[in-house]
């Protein structure tokens, strides 16, 4: 445990968890919640220029996955313990995170018991989870830990047009859905696959016969 006070950035885009937040750590003097972000985008400039020892980050962001902001954050930041706060609960996630340089995964229905016990344990190197957590990682998965993810019919269909090049706005016009519906789904995608864009979903559907060439 750092002797100073421990400075807490929070990224997340939902308003009302950032202050359920506040009111948790409150009267906790030992933490000072320093910053609040709602875009992944927003928090690299900060970490550049100031010491964070606590970064709590929400997975589904507006701007970038949180599962590929935890690498960067850890690339400028290697002492900044980062710890994912979700309600995402696949086990698949949770491990991508853990190797992408977290310090902990932590489900949005924690206690604040177990929040501050994961705090401390972040803050003395250990990789944390809340007791939840810990449940879902210790059950083995139905193959290996590189398993595919279940795709919805949706996804799936999405996926085939992604594999032919299309954009989002033919993608749409092929379905009749919206372009903003279809991007939501391939957000969808990426964190399911933990790939970084959409070439790399392909590929790996491709290599393990989700879709045909």
């Amino acid at each position: 445990m750092p002797s100073h006070k421990i400075n807490i950035v929070i990224v997340d885009d939902h308003p009302i968890v950032i202050e359920g937040l506040k009111i948790m750590l409150k009267n906790q003097p030992l933490f000072h919640i320093s910053q609040t972000f709602n875009k992944g985008s927003e928090v690299l400039g900060f970490i550049k220029s100031n010491e964070v020892d606590i970064l709590l980050l929400d997975i589904t962001l507006p701007d970038i996955s949180g599962i590929q902001l935890c690498e960067d954050i850890k690339k400028i930041s290697p002492k900044t313990s980062v710890i994912m706060f979700s309600n995402r609960s696949e086990r698949s996630i949770i491990m991508q995170c853990i190797q992408n340089g977290a310090s902990g995964y932590l489900l949005k229905n924690v206690s604040m018991d177990e929040l501050m016990a994961c705090f401390k344990g972040a803050l003395s190197g250990n990789i944390v989870f809340c007791s939840e957590t810990k449940e879902i990682i210790s059950k083995p998965s139905q193959q290996e830990l590189g398993a595919l993810p279940r795709l919805t019919k949706r996804e799936k269909e999405i996926l085939r047009f992604l594999a032919q090049g299309k954009t989002s706005s033919q993608i749409a016009d092929e379905l009749c859905l919206s372009p903003l519906t279809v991007d939501t789904h391939r957000k969808n995608l990426l964190q399911k696959f933990g790939a970084k864009n959409s070439v790399e979903i392909v590929n790996i559907a491709l290599k393990h016969n989700i879709i045909s060439e």
